[in-house]
């Protein structure tokens, strides 16, 4: 049986890892290096940099800050942010990345998460779904760093995006990222019971019981979370240990 994962999530602007709430209010939370120094001294299961402004000056920041950490670390890395093309792919991995995750351009252009797909394998791409309450009190897919309706139902779309060839899911809780309120597991559980793709949960995580029922409730494979590792006493180390004595399957 395949271990559940515990991943740590960066979010980087300006060369600096930061943290908001509900995809603002971004406050400085120290530096990418040391961050995944530490994290992979902690023996994360893998880390995920996410670059929250994607202009060409910030790829730059990035591209260096994965291949130092990649050089240093020994941890699987994800890295998304305006990846709009199979050119940007290929430079991400060859900077050390492992996976690179891809939102806003699958949406404004289906066919090049298929692309993706197809040329490097599903292995290596994953979609990433963010989603919050619109108007009408209905879950609705954003994009942009969660500031442009799509109008896409977030279930169809995690179902559309595994079709196309998406080989990990990261489901995103714009209500709840940054709230450290718990998961929206309901969501959760239905994407993961409904897909046959790894689904990683993200979005809310406050409190060790957070984790554990991300993956008993929502049947996640992975859960990701931020805050409680920046702003609490609480550790990768801690999670895993809370995850095994609690039953969950997790690596040690």
């Amino acid at each position: 049986m395949l271990k559940n994962r515990i991943i740590p999530i960066l979010l980087l602007k300006h060369g600096r890892c930061v943290k908001g709430k509900r995809f603002t209010d971004y406050r400085d939370t120290g530096a990418p290096i040391t961050a995944a120094r530490i994290y992979d001294a902690q023996r994360v299961d893998e880390l995920v940099f996410l670059d929250i402004l994607a202009s060409r000056e910030e790829r730059d920041v990035l591209l260096n800050i994965v291949t130092e950490t990649a050089q240093e670390c020994f941890m699987p890395l994800t890295v998304g942010g305006g990846v709009k093309t199979i050119e940007d792919i290929k430079v991400l991995l060859s900077a050390g990345a492992d996976k690179v995750s891809i939102n806003t351009a699958a949406i404004e252009e289906p066919a090049f998460l298929e692309a993706a797909a197809g040329y490097f394998g599903r292995a290596n791409i994953v979609a990433a779904v963010d989603y919050k309450l619109n108007d009408q009190g209905k879950r609705e897919v954003f994009s942009h760093g969660g500031t442009k309706a799509t109008g896409k139902d977030p279930f169809e779309w995690a179902k559309e995006v595994a079709r196309l060839g998406a080989g990990e899911l990261i489901v995103t809780s714009i209500d709840q990222e940054g709230t450290m309120t718990g998961y929206d597991l309901e969501f959760i559980k239905l994407v993961s019971e409904a897909l046959s793709i790894p689904v990683i949960a993200h979005g809310g995580v406050g409190t060790l019981k957070d984790l554990k029922e991300g993956i008993t409730i929502g049947r996640a494979s992975g859960v990701a979370a931020a805050s409680i590792f920046h702003f609490t006493d609480q550790s990768p180390i801690k999670a895993r240990l809370y995850l095994k004595d609690n039953g969950v399957n997790v690596r040690i």
